[in-house]
């Protein structure tokens, strides 16, 4: 067996020492309008994305949208997947619009951004194409986000592909931070991917019932 393979230096793959995750919009209000998957799975890989970040201590951005007029913070879930991580309130649909923002993202000194958020065709699509702009390789995390309408996930993910920006999953992000098994961490990530497939195993049970 060979030795454990140390993290590569100037990586083109994402690892814990060159991305940064942005968390968008992940309040009560917009899981409820989400139609292009189901919800229960999309709160699965959503608390194993943030759960994820914190395992592998990502520099997180998370930002909610109108909390201060009247709607709903992030989820709960989410939250507790990721302790001490403040939220940025914004009343731009288009975070990148948001100097706060903005300004967390340009201070973790990294330029592979990935976008996680909802809904795909606003809250993702709008930054995803402002930051690719800016000069940032954007990743989309594709099983984490939703839109209204499977026809408008569609079109927002397309429109952001063919602007450059990347797809990935929940799954596929933790699999490519960790990269060895061998390396610390490991047995952290396999009891959160346990609680994944189980939620999500859950979640098939429940929509198959319905």
């Amino acid at each position: 067996m060979s030795d454990v393979t140390p993290v590569r230096e100037n990586d083109t793959l994402l690892t814990p020492r060159n991305a940064v995750l942005a968390l968008i919009d992940y309040q009560p209000e917009q899981y409820a309008g989400v139609g292009s998957m189901d919800r229960k799975e999309l709160l699965a890989n959503v608390t194993l994305l943030g759960q994820t970040a914190t395992a592998f201590e990502l520099p997180v951005v998370l930002s909610t949208v109108y909390v201060k007029h009247g709607m709903t913070g992030t989820n709960p879930e989410l939250r507790e997947a990721l302790p001490g991580v403040p939220e940025i309130d914004r009343t731009t649909m288009n975070s990148w619009e948001d100097p706060e923002f903005r300004a967390a993202v340009e201070a973790s000194g990294r330029r592979k951004l990935i976008l996680a958020g909802l809904w795909t065709e606003v809250c993702v699509a709008f930054p995803a194409l402002d930051a690719l702009r800016a000069g940032y390789e954007v990743y989309v995390v594709a099983d984490a986000i939703g839109g209204v309408s499977h026809v408008a996930h569609e079109a927002a993910m397309q429109r952001m592909l063919q602007a450059g920006a990347r797809p990935i999953t929940v799954l596929g992000l933790a699999c490519e931070l960790q990269r060895d098994w061998g390396r610390a961490g490991a047995d952290r990530l396999r009891g959160i991917m346990r609680a994944w497939f189980a939620a999500r195993r859950a979640a098939g049970a429940a929509h198959a019932s319905a």
